[in-house]
């Protein structure tokens, strides 16, 4: 696996790359690399003809500065996970590579993506997230980007991104891998204590009840019911939705036809746990 730290390294390689035709897989990661991530490298050694994985932890992504100097750095671990799965490169770049002095970047105009669930409750989050995904993008100039469904509202503002900014990767999503208790993998499971990680699970327990309550009509009661279970079970949550699956527009009442996405974002103590369900 060639280790590539520099973006003009990057540009001159995938250059090359370019003139000779290949296609490119794109995995954007922060690192702390779980069998969720491995998944995406997987799905895109079989799909392409060279695979890319980026590690680099963005910090204008991040409005709770503790959250991001806490986050897990696990490099040489994730470098043998990249290895073993066959990963062809590895970008692994400094915060000045990404966002060199006088770089600029467009307010990205997402509308209502930016102002519920996520939005909501990390201000400033998804232009963070722009950003970084913008700059990765004009760097590696991928034919498929890879993202996981477990962050749901990030995938939809991401391929809002690139329609805004004209960038026509296709974008791949994959579903949500879990652990055999049904907790969504997450590189912020590993901040959990061995008592957290036990109470973690009641997430997918919550999404199960919300999956087997959702009928035509009023939601409000199930929504509040489940943010009662989590709030008993040691949670703080900052919500438990149901939404429209293609648009994100919170649901109160169900006309029973359209697409559901379930959304929870929950913390224990200072670890802050999301997860979701699709319903097709």
């Amino acid at each position: 696996m060639l280790i590539i730290k520099t973006t003009g390294l990057l540009s001159d390689f995938i250059e090359k790359q370019e003139e000779i035709g290949l296609s490119i897989g794109f995995v954007p990661t922060m690192g702390a690399l779980h069998a969720g991530h491995i998944s995406l490298i997987t799905q895109s050694k079989s799909a392409n003809d060279l695979t890319v994985c980026s590690v680099f932890v963005n910090p204008t992504q991040f409005n709770n500065k503790d959250d991001f100097n806490k986050y897990p750095i696990t490099i040489e671990a994730d470098i043998d996970k990249l290895e073993a799965a066959g990963c062809d490169v590895l970008f692994l770049p400094s915060v000045d590579e990404i966002y060199p002095p006088g770089i600029e970047f467009p307010l990205y105009e997402l509308g209502y993506l930016e102002t519920i669930l996520e939005g909501k409750y990390r201000p400033g989050h998804y232009q963070g997230v722009c950003k970084v995904v913008d700059r990765l993008l004009s760097l590696v100039k991928p034919t498929i980007l890879y993202l996981g469904q477990k962050d749901y509202q990030q995938c939809m503002v991401i391929k809002k991104m690139m329609e805004l900014r004209n960038i026509h990767a296709a974008v791949h999503i994959s579903e949500t891998i879990r652990e055999k208790d049904g907790l969504a993998m997450s590189s912020r499971n590993t901040r959990l204590s061995k008592a957290e990680r036990e109470q973690a699970v009641k997430i997918y327990e919550t999404l199960t009840f919300m999956k087997a309550e959702l009928k035509k009509g009023s939601l409000t009661e199930t929504e509040q019911k489940a943010t009662d279970f989590l709030t008993a079970n040691g949670f703080k949550v900052d919500y438990a939705s149901y939404a429209n699956a293609n648009t994100l527009e919170l649901i109160s009442n169900w006309n029973g036809t359209t697409p559901i996405v379930i959304l929870i974002a929950a913390y224990l103590d200072e670890v802050r746990l999301i997860d979701n369900f699709v319903l097709n």
